[in-house]
């Protein structure tokens, strides 16, 4: 059996922030009614998490569950609890028409750390990030330069970026270029 790695093998820069590759991450999607009561009972059995209301992300005991679209949740997890996942939740949500698949290996996850987080992701991405606007908790699928991608705001003032991973390298350039010593803005400071 050959070594599963992330797409970048956890590669890292400073400056202004630190970006990093988190490594290998579980990502399934679920596709369904999310307004439905199976489905809620299936993601607070399964995870211990709520169904995010629009985007937003929500965090349970086993992993967390971003909202990505009317119909579509992105589980984040523990990469090797990932399967174990897909096989509770397509039996707590048996009889249900759902999609439930393991995206984990098609994806790869950056985090974006220190002062200038926010700073460095507004660069990139065509959201409003002005404290009050963006805060913890809050996600949102979008662009970052000229690629598809997706990020939410921890409770310590981190971003995660999810993009796929045959991009990663690129999305990993961008957030260094947008991150080197002397990029300062000083917008939201």
């Amino acid at each position: 059996m050959s070594n599963v790695v992330s797409a970048l093998n956890g590669v890292s820069q400073s400056g202004i922030a630190l970006v990093e590759e988190t490594g290998l991450r579980g990502m399934i999607t679920v596709r369904g009614d999310l307004a439905s009561k199976p489905m809620a009972k299936a993601l607070k059995d399964v995870l211990g998490a709520s169904v995010p209301e629009q985007r937003q992300i929500a965090s349970g005991e086993k992993g967390a569950v971003a909202w990505m679209s009317p119909d579509e949740l992105l589980v984040i997890c523990d990469h090797g609890a990932a399967e174990d996942i897909i096989a509770a939740l397509n039996a707590a949500l048996a009889g249900e028409h759902v999609l439930v698949v393991n995206v984990s290996d098609a994806r790869a996850v950056f985090k974006v750390s220190g002062e200038c987080a926010r700073e460095v992701i507004a660069k990139l991405a065509p959201v409003d990030l002005a404290p009050g606007a963006f805060e913890p908790g809050m996600m949102r699928r979008t662009r970052f330069a000229q690629v598809a991608a997706a990020f939410w705001m921890n409770d310590d003032g981190s971003f995660e970026i999810i993009c796929f991973r045959s991009v990663a390298r690129y999305v990993f350039d961008l957030l260094c270029v947008a991150s080197v010593d002397g990029s300062e803005v000083g917008f939201f400071g």
